[in-house]
């Protein structure tokens, strides 16, 4: 039978894959849903869209409705989360297992001792700094409370030490289990990168510390934090058994629940380049951001924000499940108005100086040439903002505010831009900070919630690639989802001061300029570098690019699977990159989570040669949001000085990934790690799943 009309003496029916009970005709699909396809109703019907027009549905209390949406949302959200937890028991029994034979008796989670802990108290391990999510081993001396993760304790265990090959294979076995299991689980091939350097760091960190024949492990020394004089005891933050109820009453919940069917090595169902009814020449909600060959991901998502329905956060997730970006245009239309110039941001900052309790008048920005932050006086730097700054010898001078204002609060400091911002947010079910169903972020406890925004990235800009000095963010990786706001656009600093590359030569090769301040031997001459690249890009610009309007930035965003490759090319040319006061990069201990390095055209183009891995790139413009997958590393060229405000959330599609990349930073050095490597991942899935499990229960049992 018919859903829409009632009727059963048709055969041409679409059965909806996503609830498998809801039929609608074809007659129906064409007269009252003209703007959906057969396959569109197939992957979900107008029902489970929230947006049937049939009689019965239209007389339905809008309650109601909601609360089948909202039931949909939190259901999707736990089937995505359950291997997460799965992997986070598989880890405590396997714990459990060790002190059950240290103890020489069966033992349950209800016999491990639970630690004493205030609702402020924020638990990590003092031996790599991660966050504790349950189960640790934590020293009973009152003197000392020493915690150790169960990562930590598994490494232990495995006996490494430094000073020959045996155990040196031993810590490069530890590496690669640590992060081939965390990527087994999300379905992904193991990333490994340069492990020599974290693989030494491993060895200092276990020297003299060794774990008894049956597990026991000993306090450390007091030269590494501990007390060396008690055993490790084995502790649990929560109720006994939480996790596996947790599980238990999940999988119950999510047993007959379907969500979409995504063939990642396909294309998206709903997007196409151009629209046949149109006769091929109008574009869709795509813009294309690369030129792979055999590929499917050319074209990036990019609805618009005024037109974005109910049903727009099922095409979302489609191409958010591919881990592909997502471009949201006129952002700012969909909010009241208020300005984002530089002068009335500077106005609302200095009235914030009770709030910031520090000199509102100045700012640590960085200085894009040296690579080094300087103190300047914010009404200096918004000037510069506005009218360029130059050097004494005429090269451009480029300044950027990263994570501004200083303060933990963007809504305190400016509360009625904080306002305006959550407001543009699109898909606020993720992206929303306080109320976000998908956001995993939201149920922490405010005292476990690390800063995830918003925050200000203030920049100047120029229309060319310098070559150097280049107002840029370096290629990185976050370790949670992103979404970005181009809010102004400004001006190219260096427009109203017009050179040509040969111009640009004579000046760095003058006298008292910056070649003669930062030279270096056997380096190649980065001026007629940069006039070939330049006549390459503007040539490939006019083959495939004709109607590109340059926006306020440029993006580069590599696909996961690339990581591999791209961290290969990087070790290969990392001499050929320049950092901190604009000298080459000697070494690095891991090419993208240093963010030491850009790529520029010239580079880009090599890697494709070498390795045949193209970024996504494209254009952001004014008003436009980029949604960027936790995982995908990527950098920012700003082509004219802009305004952009960037928060931070935790997808349930990703949160998987995000684990992932806190066992790379784990392993990291800890002066070269981000500071992401806290992030509460594994304790949002837990307080996450709690939640929505307990909201599912209620609204399961109000339908029945």
């Amino acid at each position: 039978m018919c859903h829409q009309c009632l009727r059963n003496d048709r055969n041409d029916v679409v059965v909806c894959a996503n609830c498998k009970r809801k039929r609608y005709c074809y007659q129906c699909v064409a007269k009252w849903y003209p703007e959906k396809t057969r396959e569109d109703i197939e992957i979900a019907c107008p029902f489970c869209r929230g947006n049937c027009n049939c009689r019965v549905c239209l007389k339905q209390d809008l309650d109601v409705l909601d609360k089948n949406i909202k039931l949909e949302k939190l259901l999707y959200l736990l089937q995505k989360t359950l291997p997460l937890l799965r992997h986070i028991q598989q880890e405590q029994n396997s714990e459990l297992e060790v002190e059950s034979k240290i103890c020489g008796i069966q033992l349950t989670e209800d016999r491990v001792k639970r630690s004493v802990l205030d609702d402020d108290d924020r638990v990590y391990c003092d031996n790599c700094s991660t966050s504790i999510v349950n189960f640790h081993r934590s020293c009973p001396n009152p003197d000392c409370s020493y915690d150790l993760c169960l990562t930590c304790c598994w490494e232990i265990r495995k006996d490494i030490q430094s000073g020959d090959k045996e155990a040196k294979s031993s810590q490069q076995q530890v590496f690669e289990k640590v992060c081939g299991q965390v990527a087994e689980l999300n379905g992904q091939n193991s990333v490994n990168f340069g492990t020599d350097d974290c693989v030494a760091d491993m060895s200092c960190k276990f020297l003299d510390w060794r774990a008894e024949p049956h597990g026991r492990i000993p306090c450390p020394p007091k030269a590494r934090g501990g007390c060396g004089t008690q055993m490790l005891a084995l502790r649990r933050i929560f109720d006994a058994n939480w996790v596996s109820k947790l599980i238990t009453t999940a999988e119950d919940l999510t047993f007959s629940y379907r969500s979409l069917d995504v063939n990642v090595s396909q294309g998206c169902s709903l997007c196409h380049p151009v629209d046949s009814a149109e006769n091929g020449t109008k574009p869709l909600e795509v813009r294309q951001a690369a030129y792979r060959e055999s590929s499917q991901d050319n074209y990036l998502y990019c609805p618009n924000a005024i037109q974005l329905g109910n049903s727009a956060i099922e095409h979302f997730q489609m191409h958010w499940i591919r881990g592909e970006p997502v471009i949201v245009r006129n952002v700012l239309e969909t909010t009241c108005g208020l300005s984002w110039d530089p002068m009335v941001m500077w106005r609302a900052f200095v009235g914030a100086r009770r709030i910031l309790k520090e000199e509102a008048h100045k700012v640590k920005a960085i200085d894009c040439l040296e690579w080094c932050e300087v103190e300047i006086n914010i009404f200096q730097f918004f000037k510069g903002y506005l009218e360029g700054r130059r050097y004494r010898n005429g090269w451009p001078g480029m300044l950027k505010l990263k994570d501004w204002p200083p303060s933990n609060s963007f809504e305190e400091c400016l509360p009625r831009h904080g306002a305006e911002f959550i407001a543009m947010l699109p898909f606020a079910d993720y992206t929303h900070p306080k109320s976000g169903l998908l956001n995993l972020a939201t149920k922490l406890p405010a005292v476990l919630k690390p800063d995830l925004g918003p925050k200000a990235y203030i920049a100047y800009g120029s229309s060319e690639e310098l070559g150097r000095g280049d107002s840029v963010t370096k290629l990185h990786c976050d370790i949670s989802d992103a979404s970005n706001h181009e809010t102004v656009e400004g001006s190219m600093c260096n427009q109203d001061h017009p050179y040509d590359v040969a111009g640009k030569t004579e000046l760095v090769k003058g006298e008292g300029s910056l070649e003669a301040t930062y030279s270096d031997d056997g380096v190649d001459n980065e001026a007629s570098i940069e006039s070939n690249v330049n006549a390459e890009r503007d040539n490939f610009l006019d083959n495939h690019m004709t109607d590109v309007v340059y926006g306020g930035a440029v993006w580069d965003i590599f696909r996961r699977q690339d990581v591999p490759k791209l961290i290969e090319y990087l070790q290969k040319h990392q001499k050929e990159f320049r950092h901190i006061n604009n000298l080459p990069v000697t070494s690095v201990i891991h090419p993208i989570h240093d963010q030491t390095l850009f790529l520029s055209e010239r580079h880009k183009k090599q890697l494709k040669e070498e390795f045949n891995v193209e970024p996504w790139t494209f254009e952001q413009h004014l008003g436009e949001a980029v949604f960027i997958p936790a995982g995908c590393p990527h950098q920012v060229r700003n082509r004219k000085s802009c305004i952009k405000v960037a928060l931070d959330f935790v997808s349930p599609e990703n949160v998987q990934e995000c684990i992932q990349l806190t066992e790379e930073f784990r392993l990291l050095p800890k002066g070269h790690r981000a500071k992401e490597d806290k992030l509460e991942v594994k304790k949002m899935a837990l307080y996450a799943v709690s939640a929505a499990v307990s909201e599912a229960q209620i609204l399961t049992s109000k339908s029945k």
